[in-house]
């Protein structure tokens, strides 16, 4: 029995290990050609920035911008693999599964892309020019913000992963009680935890300001009672 459990255990590490494989094979086919755009999309960001009048950008280093758009690229191959990652990994759980379990992880791989997709573009389009505006709120007679190209793209791609896992909150929230590995009842009950645990999460996510990680946690607090109401509407239909 024992050594049926140890097989188990193996055979599930190493089925984590050729999804977490293809996960990465599927990055590296995207990478290279988004690569060779991501020199256009951190001119535009660049543009964008001069255009609003938020800050005049430097940078310090010869190969500094070329670092740039390799993170661009990176961000850029999460966002569009997205889709193809979650079916990888969702694939993974499914032999655990009941048939209608299944069919409805199935159904929710599309979701999980969106919810990414969304957070990413909610921190890009709201959340970020509302920090970098709260940033240079100190500045004064004695105090002139100089920001380097690399520090305000690498928060926007730092604000958006984060942006995009946590707004799988609701997903994740009504997978769990729909599968049965938590009660309904139980997830009501443990609100504060969860709350404690989002702000956690958020300060660990963002950088070390209040308005970052209250715009973070903030929405995804909200996204987690979504994911409770789904749960709930579910409950009653069975």
């Amino acid at each position: 029995m024992e050594q049926n459990q140890d097989s188990s255990l193996v055979s599930h590490l190493e089925a984590l290990r050729r999804a977490l494989l293809r996960s990465l094979f599927i990055l590296g086919l995207g990478i290279v050609p988004l690569f060779l755009v991501a020199p256009y999309i951190l001119d535009w960001f660049c543009e964008q920035i001069a255009l609003q009048g938020i800050a005049t950008l430097y940078y310090f280093s010869p190969m500094e911008v070329f670092l740039l758009q390799l993170k661009v690229a990176a961000l850029l191959d999460c966002v569009v693999c997205s889709p193809a990652i979650a079916w990888n990994f969702w694939q993974f759980v499914l032999p655990a599964l009941y048939d209608n379990e299944r069919r409805f992880i199935r159904s929710i791989v599309g979701l999980t892309s969106f919810l990414f997709i969304a957070g990413v573009a909610f921190a890009l389009v709201v959340c970020y020019p509302l920090i970098v505006r709260f940033g240079m709120s100190f500045a004064s007679g004695t105090l002139e913000p100089i920001f380097g190209v690399s520090n305000l793209v690498s928060l926007a791609l730092w604000l958006s992963l984060a942006f995009g896992c946590m707004f799988q909150f609701p997903l994740v929230t009504y997978a769990l009680v729909r599968a049965g590995i938590v009660d309904y009842e139980t997830v009501c009950d443990k609100r504060p935890y969860v709350v404690v645990g989002i702000l956690v999460l958020a300060a660990l996510l963002t950088p070390p300001d209040i308005v970052s990680q209250l715009m973070l946690g903030i929405p995804t607090y909200l996204l987690f009672e979504m994911g409770l109401l789904a749960s709930r509407r579910y409950r009653k239909r069975g």
